[in-house]
C-alpha cells in the first residue's frame, strides 16, 4: 500500500488532498502541530481513517521521526504560515516557518528515506509584479517577491531545486496560483466575501468592509489543484510546474459575482477601508499552465463562477 505523508492537513489543501488520496487507498498520515485548541473541521468526516501524528516544521528531530517510523512513498508539504498581510507583522515567524521549515523536512528525507517523493507548495507570489502587459506568468517568468511572505516561499522553492540537483531527490515545487473553495480561511478575501454576501442576504448585517478593488489574480478551486501536486510526484521525472487556470479576474469581479448569486447590487451593500490595503500590493497574477497540461494532462474542471457559486452556497447553508 503506498503511503502518503501530508503535512498542514487541517488546512485547506490538505482536506482535499486527503480525500483524494484515500479514495484511491492510499494510506493517509496527516501531520499537524500541537495547539492549546485542535482545528480539525475540515478533516472530520475522514479521522477515522487517517493517522495522525504531531510534528512541528520548526523542530528536525520530530521530522526525523516521522520519516523514519512511516517512510512513506509521498510527502506533501503543505504546511506554513501563508496568510501574505500576517507576513509583514511576523516576518521572522514566516522565515521560520515557510522558508526553512521545508528544507528541515527534506534533510529529514535526505539522511533518513532519499527514496521519497517529496512536493513543495510554492507560491505565484513569488512573482510579485513582474507581469507585463497582458502576457501570462509560467515556470520561466522572473521571479520578484513583494512580502515576507512570498521572499519565504522563493527561498524554499531555490532549495528544492539544489536538493533536487545535489542529492538527486525526487523533489518538486507546485508554483500554485491561488486556489479557494468553502474551506478557505475567513482571513482571506475570497472567504470573507463569500461570508459576508451570505450575512447581508440573511440579515445579519448592512455592510462588506473591504481594502483594493482593482488588484487581479488567477483564482481556481482548491480541489483541482491537489489533482495536480499528485501528478506532479507521479511523474516520469521531477520537474516544477505552475497550476492555474489561466483567466484572472479583479476583488470587484469577485465581489459582483458574488453578490448576484443571492440577486443583489454589490454596490449597495460594499464598504472601503484604507485600512485593509495591502502593503506593497501585487497589482495582478495570471498564470500558464500549459506545461502542466501538455506533461501531466491537468486542467481545472470548476471556473470562477462556479467557484464563487460554491462559496457563497456554503456561507448560506452555515449561517442558515
Amino acid at each position: 500500500m503506498t503511503t502518503a505523508l501530508v503535512t498542514g492537513i487541517s488546512g485547506q489543501d490538505g482536506s482535499y488532498l486527503a480525500e483524494q488520496l484515500l479514495s484511491q487507498g492510499v494510506r493517509v498520515v496527516g501531520v499537524h502541530r500541537r495547539l492549546s485548541a485542535e482545528n480539525f473541521w475540515r478533516i472530520e468526516h475522514v479521522l477515522d481513517r487517517v493517522d495522525l501524528r504531531y510534528a512541528d516544521l520548526h523542530d528536525l528531530g520530530s521530522l526525523y521521526d516521522l520519516v523514519e517510523e512511516y517512510r512513506p512513498d509521498e510527502i506533501y508539504n503543505l504546511a506554513a504560515q501563508s496568510f501574505v498581510p500576517t507576513s509583514w507583522s511576523q516576518p521572522i515567524l514566516t522565515a521560520e516557518a515557510t522558508g526553512l521549515g521545508p528544507i528541515r523536512l527534506l534533510e529529514a528525507v535526505r539522511r533518513v528515506h532519499p527514496k521519497a517523493r517529496v512536493y513543495q507548495a510554492s507560491s505565484s507570489e513569488m512573482f510579485g509584479n513582474s507581469l507585463d502587459g497582458d502576457g501570462s506568468l509560467n515556470e520561466r517568468s522572473r521571479f520578484a517577491p513583494a512580502s515576507p511572505y512570498a521572499c519565504a516561499k522563493l527561498y524554499a522553492h531555490h532549495m528544492v531545486a539544489n536538493y533536487r540537483k545535489a542529492y538527486g531527490l525526487f523533489v518538486v515545487s507546485g508554483i500554485l496560483f491561488n486556489h479557494e473553495s468553502p474551506r478557505r480561511g475567513l482571513e482571506f478575501v475570497t472567504r470573507k466575501v463569500a461570508n459576508g454576501v451570505a450575512k447581508v442576504h440573511l440579515g445579519l448585517t448592512e455592510s462588506l468592509t473591504l481594502g483594493a478593488l482593482s488588484p487581479r489574480r488567477d483564482w481556481g478551486f482548491a480541489g483541482d489543484y491537489t489533482r495536480a501536486m499528485q501528478a506532479m510526484l507521479r511523474a516520469s521525472s521531477p520537474q516544477d510546474y505552475v497550476v492555474a487556470t489561466g483567466v484572472d479576474h479583479s476583488v470587484e469581479d469577485l465581489v459582483r459575482i458574488a453578490f448576484a448569486v443571492v440577486d443583489r447590487d454589490w454596490r449597495d451593500h460594499v464598504e472601503h477601508s484604507e485600512s485593509l490595503m495591502r502593503k506593497n500590493e501585487v497589482v495582478r497574477l495570471r498564470g500558464d499552465a500549459s506545461r502542466a497540461r501538455d506533461e501531466l494532462g491537468w486542467t481545472p474542471e470548476v471556473d470562477f463562477s462556479g467557484l464563487v457559486r460554491r462559496m457563497v452556497e456554503a456561507e448560506l447553508e452555515r449561517l442558515g
